[in-house]
């Protein structure tokens, strides 16, 4: 009998890891919004089909099929590469957080970090809530934090062996 693991996903970091790989796609492909747009065999909005990419709206699975085949991928082979981002521990790709850690770290550079943890918690209604930053990420909270990408992972991996 195998053991079973509890993966927890992080629903925001899977919308914005799948739209980040539907972009590199469409951009691989060289084709603006506009010439997918016309490949669809339903109707999507321009504005929809950024918001996919950007990860800020949920995508079902039927349109993110048709998407996939309109840039001629396979929709497993994309998802493939979105689990590999999600839940590989390649060093540097990614930091896992237990946001009451972060809630509860006193730098007041990271006052903006603790304030989205805070909410994070909240919001899972939850104490001890991990999730799982990836480099894009780690780089916007950097930005807002007003700090460099790689001092704010070394002060989150502190925080995190404390």
């Amino acid at each position: 009998m195998h053991a079973l693991t509890i993966v927890r996903i992080d629903p925001m970091t899977y919308q914005r890891v799948l739209g980040d790989e539907l972009r590199k796609l469409r951009k691989q492909r060289g084709w603006t919004r506009k010439v997918l747009q016309g490949k669809l065999q339903t109707e999507v909005s321009l504005q929809t089909l950024a918001t996919y990419e950007l990860g800020t709206r949920q995508c079902s699975v039927v349109r993110l099929a048709e998407i996939c085949l309109a840039l001629d991928a396979m929709p497993h082979d994309l998802l493939a590469r979105v689990h590999g981002r999600i839940f590989t521990d390649a060093p540097g790709e990614h930091i896992r957080l237990e946001l009451s850690r972060v809630v509860e770290d006193a730098q007041p550079e990271l006052l903006p970090l603790r304030r989205w943890a805070r909410d994070r918690l909240r919001a899972a209604n939850a104490r001890t809530a991990e999730v799982q930053l990836d480099l894009p990420a780690l780089e916007q909270l950097a930005e807002l934090c007003g700090v460099d990408t790689v001092d704010l992972m070394g002060r989150l991996r502190q925080v995190m062996t404390r």
